[in-house]
């Protein structure tokens, strides 16, 4: 075994890697700038966590997925890697510790969100941090080209200047041609260095099928065919009912969304991993870093608006390697529905300036002021206070955030931290604790590591179990202690956020350049118009049109989509009825019309007879007058 492998048996317990793994842990180990293309369940984490073993330094993580690094790091942890996170809604304080940590050399791999990376405490500690080489996840986000373009990511450059000696890794499961070299311009690669995993899924099926009975088709389907499955739809609320809709079908399902509690969150994709729920009926917050081998089935009621999201998705099914099948179920009414998304993405600009002043009049912003400033916010009571709706609400905060005036956290952290402010020995030696406190900092001490040099999410439905007392016995216990300076608690949020990045202006003065607007809505047209061509082109291989649109050429059809399904039955019908045509044709070859019964009375099957007639009349090869056939003359 050479040192790459040992690292990853020692740490994943696998013998060897998969697929283009190695090239790219090879690339980044000497130095050089590395941008790979990985097809969801490729194994990208592997490729920045391994080199980052090898190296001395802290490795810094760039994702947007707050979710997906709070996972990643508590998995690191349990196997004995120092990984630590920064993102959103953390203190200056949490911040600060878990910067010094990194300068001391007691964090190995560092995730980091984006728009942490430009505030000033994280560029003055990380001169002085020892880094390894800079990874860049989701990296299709820095092109404006990306389906998901987030104008933080442009803040890496900064990283890059402060650390000019540091490699950047780049990965991303969605890029098309052009995205794959805009991502390298804007990383400033000193070279084109890319690795290619081939996008085909051998082993997934991809079918359209129309129908105008969405939620009937659905329930055929999962009776059909066994297995784990995921039901993906655009609304929280869809995503409930559907999941009660498939259980009084007798299917046992469960849902998740981005709105749930943690804990909730965690037990219902516990029940699904386990098998003990069969289907998970999720919004497209479901899937990131799940990494359950065996779904059979991935099913799309609502089309999502990119072709990048649906076969992110979709990729979800079979990873074990075993035939699945990803099916996106259509009707007429999508392309409306879809249309529509455009102009609920993209409200006019006058709208955009609209709603920016009437979010300064809800939270008595004046103008010139409010930089910096946070603010929880109740977009319900918003709406009905200024008679908007969320849809188009949301959208003009986002395209705000783009223009870099607010910065907008639709799911902001929504679990309780604590951090112990005495030491272990201080705490022994506590006096005036009662008992129930004394129950609570057990079941803390027992349940998370590290509590006296960082801060913890934790769970307080199950800290308030171990402890036998309510949840909000236990948060108001919590609070005694950080009141007397124990402990620091944070509670948990679980509404939405605004911050102004920039003292507030007068609306009418907002410049929205046409980057962030005009550039991105062609952009989101061209990729609706590609998603409808996908689900109502019936003529060419579903599998060979998806690597298309990545820039993958492929010189043969899959053999097992809908399409090609279809095309195979089509040959072999007129294959079977081959000898009934050339018979008839032979039949009506003297000139002279001859009845129907004497032509059904020729020894084939009925039923391919009157198939090569249907294909003879609809060709006008023949003609039939009065129950009577003939040749019809040239």
């Amino acid at each position: 075994m050479d040192k790459y492998q040992r690292i990853l048996r020692q740490y994943w317990g696998h013998d060897d890697f998969r697929g283009i793994q190695r090239d790219i842990i090879e690339s980044i180990d000497q130095g050089r700038d590395t941008l790979g293309l990985m097809p969801t369940g490729g194994g990208k984490s592997v490729t920045f966590q391994v080199p980052a073993l090898l190296h001395d330094g802290v490795c810094i993580v760039v994702t947007p997925l707050i979710a997906l690094m709070k996972d990643q790091v508590a998995h690191l942890r349990q196997k004995g890697i120092l990984a630590s996170a920064i993102y959103s809604g953390m203190t200056y304080q949490e911040i600060l510790t878990t910067l010094e940590n990194c300068v001391l050399g007691h964090v190995k791999i560092l995730y980091v969100s984006p728009e942490r990376l430009s505030s000033e405490i994280f560029q003055t500690k990380l001169r002085h941090m020892e880094v390894s080489f800079i990874t860049v996840d989701e990296a299709h986000c820095i092109s404006q080209w990306g389906y998901d373009f987030r104008p933080s990511y442009l803040e890496i450059k900064q990283i890059r200047d402060i650390k000019p000696d540091a490699a950047v890794l780049a990965l991303t499961a969605t890029a098309t041609p052009e995205v794959t070299a805009d991502i390298q311009r804007q990383l400033a690669f000193r070279e084109e260095n890319v690795f290619r995993m081939s996008f085909e899924r051998k082993n997934l099926a991809y079918v359209v099928r129309k129908t105008t009975d969405k939620y009937g088709e659905l329930i055929h389907i999962l009776q059909a065919l066994p297995g784990c499955a995921i039901v993906y739809v655009r609304s929280r609320k869809r995503a409930k009912d559907l999941a009660q809709y498939i259980t009084d079908q007798g299917i046992s399902a469960t849902f998740y969304h981005a709105g749930l509690d943690p804990e909730v969150k965690d037990e219902r994709q516990q029940l699904w991993q386990d098998d003990r729920a069969r289907v998970m009926v999720a919004t497209n917050a479901f899937g990131m870093g799940i990494d359950k081998p065996d779904v059979r089935l991935v099913i799309h009621i609502d089309l999502p608006d990119s072709i990048e999201a649906y076969f992110q998705e979709a990729g979800r099914g079979g990873r074990d390697g075993k035939k699945s099948y990803a099916v996106l179920l259509y009707n007429e009414s999508d392309h409306r529905k879809l249309t529509k998304r455009i102009s609920d993405t993209y409200p006019e600009k006058d709208y955009l300036r609209e709603v920016y002043d009437h979010l300064s009049y809800f939270f008595e912003v004046g103008v010139g002021s409010g930089a910096g400033c946070l603010f929880e916010f109740d977009i319900d009571k918003f709406c009905r206070l200024f008679k908007h709706f969320p849809i188009q609400v949301d959208s003009a905060l986002t395209l705000l955030d783009r223009c870099g005036y607010i910065e907008y956290d639709v799911t902001p952290d929504t679990s309780s931290r604590v951090l112990f402010l005495l030491n272990r020995e201080e705490l022994y030696r506590l006096e005036q604790v009662s008992a129930d406190e004394e129950k609570v900092i057990t079941a803390l001490l027992r349940n998370y590591g590290g509590l006296f040099v960082d801060y913890c999410h934790i769970s307080e439905r199950r800290i308030a179990k171990q402890s036998d007392m309510t949840q909000e016995q236990l948060y108001e216990i919590l609070k005694g202690l950080s009141r007397r300076h124990i402990i620091d608690f944070i509670p948990r949020r679980q509404m939405p956020t605004v911050t102004y990045a920039q003292r507030r202006e007068d609306g009418e003065n907002l410049i929205i350049p046409p980057s962030v607007y005009e550039d991105r809505k062609t952009q989101y047209i061209a990729r609706i118009e590609a998603m409808i061509a996908y689900a109502t082109d019936d003529n060419r291989c579903r599998s060979r049109q998806l690597l298309h649109y990545f820039g993958e050429e492929s010189d043969h059809d899959c053999g097992q989509c809908d399409v090609c399904v279809s095309h195979r039955k089509d040959h072999l019908s007129e294959q079977s009825t081959r000898p009934a045509r050339e018979q008839l044709l032979s039949l009506l070859s003297d000139g002279r019309r001859h009845h129907l019964q004497e032509i059904l009375n020729l020894h084939l099957p009925t039923d391919q007879m009157k198939s090569a007639m249907t294909t003879l009349l609809s060709e006008e090869v023949i003609m039939a007058e009065g129950g009577f056939v003939v040749l019809r003359k040239p």
